[in-house]
């Protein structure tokens, strides 16, 4: 069996790591959806961005991302989330088609483990369409927690004797609690549930947010100054009574398609390289205005 190596991924990796992610996620969704361009929706199968080289920049800068190295090549990567001191979760591994069925992603698996010998659990989720991950993930010792039709995820719970910290609490009820006047700074949340939860007057400065699902939520009376927002669904979102002033706000590679702007102040607004099509201010199309402007000028 070849022997790999695991290094930590590089921004200069990315665009070589977006072409194998792409071509394992591609061979995955034809295997289990029959086509890359399926109408089901499996985000286990073809992960969001898995074909964005910025995507993958983000997580090389963001998350803790190993590129895998066999026979001297670059031939997929892991890419973790670490929480605390005791706490893993496996995002993706992936390995480029050519090289598969030579046993890497155990190694993967064991290599990892020995990189992080304090993480006492590992979670990870993937597709109950994908039997033989289903095969893969029992094998290396994770077991089945929760399982829908959409996602089965596994937790796996090492050996090690460290004992807990004493501020880290592990599967605890704590539904209806109310923290007042409370230090929870650096704290860290990961595989738990917080819907309906109520936070207010609280510093939140230099907090990081990531794989988090705020659908339905209020977000109100907020100072996002210097904030960053990258690689979020905002698909239904209203901004409302809400100010810009002493700093422009920034959309790149953003799709907006079908955004609607209503009585909001604009001036130098600048809008550059992005597709108008059936963009209209104040129901007439920006296209054609622009089409005339140009003629005349």
């Amino acid at each position: 069996m070849s022997q790999i190596k695991l290094l930590p991924a590089r921004l200069e990796d990315a665009e070589q790591l977006t072409a194998i992610m792409k071509r394992t996620f591609d061979k995955e969704a034809i295997s289990w959806l029959g086509t890359v361009d399926s109408h089901i929706v499996d985000y286990n199968i073809q992960p969001p961005g898995y074909d964005s080289v910025q995507n993958t920049r983000y997580m090389i800068e963001e998350l803790t991302y190993y590129k895998i190295i066999a026979e001297e090549q670059l031939v997929g990567g892991v890419i973790l989330t670490l929480t605390g001191r005791r706490f893993g979760r496996i995002d993706r591994i992936f390995v480029d088609p050519s090289f598969q069925g030579k046993g890497f992603g155990s190694q993967v698996i064991r290599l990892m483990e020995e990189a992080f010998p304090n993480v006492s659990t590992w979670d990870l989720e993937t597709s109950p369409r994908q039997k033989g991950n289903l095969h893969f993930y029992e094998k290396m010792g994770y077991e089945r927690t929760f399982e829908t039709e959409e996602e089965v995820c596994y937790i796996k719970r090492m050996n090690n004797t460290e004992t807990p910290y004493e501020n880290e609490f592990e599967t605890r009820n704590l539904e209806g609690a109310t923290f007042y006047e409370t230090n929870l700074a650096n704290s860290a949340f990961s595989n738990s549930t917080l819907a309906g939860a109520h936070f207010s007057n609280i510093n939140l400065s230099a907090s990081r947010f990531q794989n988090i699902n705020f659908r339905d939520s209020l977000i109100a009376d907020l100072n996002l100054s210097g904030t960053r927002v990258k690689h979020v669904e905002m698909s239904g979102v209203e901004f409302s009574d809400t100010t810009i002033e002493s700093a422009p706000v920034t959309f790149e590679r953003c799709e907006l398609m079908g955004a609607r702007f209503n009585n909001c102040r604009l001036e130098n607004v600048e809008i550059n390289n992005s597709d108008l099509s059936g963009m209209k201010i104040d129901g007439i199309s920006v296209v054609e205005l622009l089409e005339i402007y140009r003629r005349k000028k």
